[in-house]
């Protein structure tokens, strides 16, 4: 199976390719969506796409780790961090996906 990176230019020629809008619309709405995500979880809102999942914000304390080199003791400072949970709709078309291409089709 190839790995590909999907873009905001990849993002955008599908959005443009599929619903016709000309390609700067399709642009400007990709990055207004963006931007309405990223804002959402600035704030601390939790976004919800149906049949894909949803992304939040949680905060994580001050702990103690170490330096993998030196085996020195290293304070991590608190900070938040982005979670995805994928829905079970997206779980399923993944693994679908796998139980084809392990049946050679």
């Amino acid at each position: 199976m190839a790995e590909e990176t999907i873009t905001r230019a990849s993002l955008s020629e599908a959005i443009y390719q599929e619903v016709g809008l000309s390609r700067n619309e399709s642009s400007d709405l990709l990055e207004a969506v963006l931007g309405e995500i990223t804002k959402a979880l600035v704030e601390g809102e939790t976004v919800k796409l149906s049949s894909f999942g949803s992304f939040s914000i949680r905060q994580k304390g001050q702990r103690i780790g170490r330096n993998p080199k030196t085996g020195e003791e290293v304070p991590i400072l608190p900070r938040r961090v982005l979670v995805f949970r994928p829905s079970q709709v997206l779980k399923s078309r993944i693994n679908e996906g796998l139980r084809e291409a392990a049946a050679g089709g």
